[in-house]
């Protein structure tokens, strides 16, 4: 599909949108962008593509990365564009082996949350797999807060398989310390594998503190536990099979700080002012 022509301020003006958060329903949290979900833009240009986020008036941002740029440089867009990270995902690896790099990485950018996407896995994801990645993020939760930066964990669909009376990932959240790991709870790859959101927000309350808002297309199937669907099946927020007024009512009940959307479709450029929309209007 081809992107629209015109730009993001014309897009955000026909559509009513003002600066976010700007909200006139319900809906009250803090809005910002995971910049993931322009990944295909950034490699071509990253000073557009920042202004691209800031004319749709983002004020926050999460980043993954900086496309081959000096993180210097990027902060430096990042200023100029008046968009501030909060938080950031590197790879696990780096947090096992290379705390010290991530604490600095994460100094220099000014984060409040450093975290993981993904946990890289043999096969499905097992209880051994689970504890040994509970210690990892243990031992680099406690180094991390010694610099006032929360340690967080993005779940991706994998970690709900059954154990015992509930999931791995129920096991993953007894297994880490509450204080110094936090949750990112991505709505789709919750429902994906075929749990409720709002369910996990009444039980865990203030353990997730960041929400991706994320929506997936109608008659897409759920109950699957690979952390895999096509990106296609990303949709604007509020068109897809999400109850987000049920979903966004429990995460404010539970307390969460940031809310970021996500939007890995090769139409996020159209979907975004769409899923803005829907935010602003959005009322329970």
């Amino acid at each position: 599909m081809k992107h629209i022509a015109l730009s993001l301020a014309a897009s955000a003006a026909l559509l009513g949108l003002q600066t976010v958060p700007a909200f006139a329903g319900s809906y009250k949290g803090p809005t910002g962008l995971q910049l993931y979900s322009l990944r295909a833009d950034f490699p071509k240009d990253v000073a557009g593509t920042m202004k691209f986020v800031h004319d749709l008036g983002f004020k926050e941002v999460e980043l993954a990365g900086t496309y081959k740029m000096e993180p210097a440089e990027f902060k430096k867009l990042l200023n100029q564009n008046g968009l501030k990270p909060i938080a950031t995902h590197f790879p696990f690896e780096r947090y096992r082996d290379d705390i010290d790099g991530v604490i600095r990485d994460a100094k220099m950018f000014g984060l409040k949350y450093a975290g993981v996407a993904w946990i890289p896995h043999k096969g499905q994801w097992d209880e051994a797999q689970c504890r040994a990645a509970a210690e990892v993020f243990n031992k680099a939760g406690a180094a991390l807060a010694k610099h006032g930066i929360k340690m967080f964990y993005h779940c991706h669909g994998y970690e709900f398989v059954p154990h015992g009376d509930g999931t791995l990932f129920d096991l993953f959240l007894k297994l880490t310390d509450p204080k110094t790991v936090v949750m990112e709870m991505d709505i789709l790859w919750v429902v994906f594998p075929g749990q409720d959101p709002v369910k996990l927000f009444e039980k865990y309350g203030k353990r997730f503190e960041l929400v991706h808002l994320k929506d997936l297309k109608k008659g897409v199937k759920t109950g699957e536990h690979t952390g895999h669907t096509d990106v296609t099946n990303d949709v604007a927020l509020g068109s897809g099979q999400m109850d987000y007024p049920a979903i966004l009512k429990a995460a404010q009940k539970a307390g969460v700080k940031y809310y970021f959307i996500e939007d890995e479709s090769p139409s996020v450029r159209e979907q975004l002012p769409q899923s803005l929309k829907f935010l602003k209007q959005v009322k329970w």
